[in-house]
């Protein structure tokens, strides 16, 4: 289960048995959101964002600045994924410390 980004208390991360659409889990203590990717002509067309089941979802405030991260991250997030989940490659985790608005 690789952690991808961490942006003020909220860890984005796959699943390591994970399944299409892209997609990232975001998760705050508890609580956890998942967004799904829709690229068209290597462009952000659409951004889904469900609940997880069995988990509570992301408080709003913190389901909001997710979204930002997500919509701001989403062309790394894709390549991310490929190299996870298609090239088998090890992921790297990084730390967001200025805050996106």
């Amino acid at each position: 289960m690789p952690k991808i980004y961490e942006y003020f208390g909220i860890i984005f991360l796959f699943y390591a048995n994970d399944h299409l659409p892209i997609h990232v889990h975001a998760q705050s203590h508890e609580c956890e959101n998942k967004f799904e990717f829709e690229f068209e002509n290597g462009k952000l067309k659409s951004l889904k964002i469900k609940p997880v089941k069995g988990k509570l979802p992301l408080p709003e405030t913190k389901k909001r600045d997710a979204e930002i991260f997500v919509r701001k991250y989403c062309k790394e997030i894709a390549e991310k994924w490929t190299d996870f989940f298609v090239l088998r490659k090890k992921v790297k985790n990084k730390k967001i410390n200025r805050k996106i608005k």
